[in-house]
C-alpha cells in the first residue's frame, strides 16, 4: 500500500522551481549572442474557457540564438476541478476527481543542424476527491532527436540517463529506456522521433521520498546529458543543405507533439496557456512531397537510428 499521507507538494515546487532557474543558466553558459530567457510569468483565475483552471507558472523563452534557436523552459503549477481525458485515459477509475499539476517542461531547438533538438519534463499530479485520500504520481524523462547522429554523443546521453537511474535498481534504466522507445514512437511513419533516451509516469509505489528523488535524479541529468553535446556540435560548419534536412526533420518533432504528446493533449484540453503549451514547437519547419534522402548519404544515415537500440549493452 503506497503511503499517500506525507506528500509535500511544496518540496516538489521549490525543487522544480530551481531545476527551472539551474537549466537555463547553464544553456546561457553555451549562448554566444546577447540573448536572455524572456520570464513570463502568468496566472489562471478559472476564467470561461480554462474548466476552471487556477495557478499559474512561469515560461522562460529565448528566441534568436547564436547556438539556441528557440529554447523553452517552463514551470507550471495548476489545479482544475476535473481531470481531462488525457489524464485518465489509463486510470478511467479516477474520471472526475479535481486536480493539481506541477512540473517543468523544456525543449531545445539549436540553429546548427549538428546539435540536437532535446526534451525533458518532470512532473507531479495529484487527483483529489472529498472524503478520500489524494492519489498522486511522479512522470517526466528526457529524449533526444538528432538530425545528423553520432555515436559518442548518443553513448553519453544514455549513459547519463542510466547513471540517473542506478541508484534506483538495476532494472529501471532498462524499463524507463524501452518505455521511452515505445512512447515517442511515430506509428504513421513508422519510426521513432529520435533516439531516446528516459521515460516514466504512474511512479508512486516505492512511497513519496522514493519516487520524488528519482524524478529529481532524472531532472538533475538532463542538463548534464545534453550541455556537452552540446557545446560539442554548436560550432560545426554547415551549409544550405544541412539546414533544409534539419528543416525537414523538424516536421516530425511537430507531428508528434501535435498527434500523440499526451503533455500538449493535457494541455490544450484542460484550456491551458497556449503559448506555453505550444513552446515546444519549431521555430522553423517544412515539409516536403515524398522525400528520402539519397542513399549512402549523411542524411540517410539518420534512419538508421530511428529505431530502439541498446546503446549500452544493456537494455532489451
Amino acid at each position: 500500500m503506497t503511503d499517500h499521507s506525507q506528500i509535500n507538494v511544496e518540496a516538489v515546487k521549490s525543487y522544480l522551481l530551481q531545476l527551472q532557474d539551474d537549466i537555463c543558466q547553464q544553456l546561457l553558459a553555451e549562448e554566444t549572442a546577447a540573448v536572455e530567457f524572456i520570464t513570463d510569468s502568468w496566472e489562471r483565475d478559472g476564467e470561461e474557457g480554462t474548466m476552471g483552471l487556477t495557478g499559474g507558472g512561469r515560461s522562460r523563452v529565448l528566441e534568436q540564438g547564436d547556438v539556441i534557436e528557440k529554447g523553452g523552459v517552463n514551470f507550471s503549477h495548476v489545479r482544475g476541478k476535473t481531470l481531462p481525458v488525457s489524464a485518465t485515459a489509463h486510470r478511467p477509475e479516477l474520471a472526475g476527481r479535481s486536480f493539481q499539476a506541477l512540473g517543468v517542461s523544456l525543449v531545445i531547438h539549436p540553429r546548427n543542424p549538428y546539435a540536437p533538438t532535446s526534451h525533458a519534463n518532470v512532473r507531479m499530479f495529484i487527483a483529489e476527491k472529498e472524503g478520500e485520500a489524494p492519489v498522486w504520481w511522479f512522470g517526466g524523462g528526457f529524449d533526444l532527436t538528432p538530425f545528423y547522429p553520432f555515436d559518442e554523443d548518443v553513448v553519453h546521453w544514455h549513459q547519463q540517463a542510466k547513471q540517473a537511474c542506478d541508484p534506483f535498481g538495476e532494472q529501471v534504466y532498462a524499463d524507463y529506456k524501452k518505455w521511452c522507445d515505445d512512447y515517442f514512437y511515430l506509428k504513421h511513419r513508422q519510426e521513432t522521433r529520435g533516439v531516446g533516451g528516459l521515460f516514466f509516469d504512474d511512479l508512486n509505489a516505492p512511497g513519496f521520498e522514493q519516487s520524488f528523488a528519482l524524478m529529481r535524479s532524472i531532472g538533475d541529468h538532463y542538463i548534464k546529458a545534453y550541455r556537452p553535446i552540446l557545446a560539442r556540435r554548436k560550432n560545426s560548419e554547415y551549409g544550405e543543405r544541412e539546414r533544409d534536412f534539419q528543416l525537414y526533420r523538424r516536421g516530425r518533432y511537430a507531428e508528434f507533439n501535435l498527434v500523440f504528446d499526451r503533455g500538449t493533449l493535457f494541455g490544450l484540453q484542460t484550456g491551458g496557456r497556449t503559448e506555453s503549451i505550444l513552446m515546444s514547437m519549431p521555430p522553423l519547419v517544412t515539409w516536403k512531397y515524398n522525400y528520402h534522402p539519397e542513399p549512402g548519404s549523411a542524411e540517410a544515415k539518420l534512419y538508421d537510428y530511428l529505431m530502439p537500440r541498446d546503446w549500452l549493452g544493456v537494455a532489451g
